[in-house]
């Protein structure tokens, strides 16, 4: 089994930044893909950026700019840095794991489904 803990939300005014962080635990060694999404209520969840475990990431086009996905040379934790929020960034940011190997990332951002396993998320409030 696998636990995701999300952590590092919070509340920020337009223009600030945070950084999120999941706390990887249990068979991590399996873990092939690891990412980050966010939900705000009433609309699907949101593919931000994606890492493999040999270390290629991809980004949603919209994300490129402002969020950058990492991890610690362990792989126990990935990270999310946001910079220069704003109001529509405010929804619910969760992490994701999964231990099939993926050649191509990019479709694993619109498709939540593909990920096994799930933190219960973080929350991120961004005022104007």
């Amino acid at each position: 089994q696998v636990q995701l803990v999300e952590s590092g939300g919070g509340s920020v005014q337009a223009g600030g930044s945070l950084r999120l962080s999941c706390l990887v635990s249990g068979s991590t060694d399996n873990l092939k893909v690891m990412a980050w999404f966010r939900q705000v209520p009433g609309k699907q969840r949101e593919g931000i950026a994606v890492i493999r475990s040999d270390g290629i990431f991809s980004y949603a086009d919209s994300m490129r700019e402002r969020f950058a996905i990492s991890q610690d040379n362990a792989k126990t934790t990935l990270y999310l840095q946001m910079a220069d929020l704003k109001p529509e960034d405010t929804a619910m940011y969760y992490c994701a794991a999964d231990p099939s190997w993926w050649a191509s990332l990019r479709p694993l951002l619109v498709n939540p489904a593909s990920f096994t396993y799930w933190g219960q998320g973080t929350q991120v409030t961004v005022s104007s």
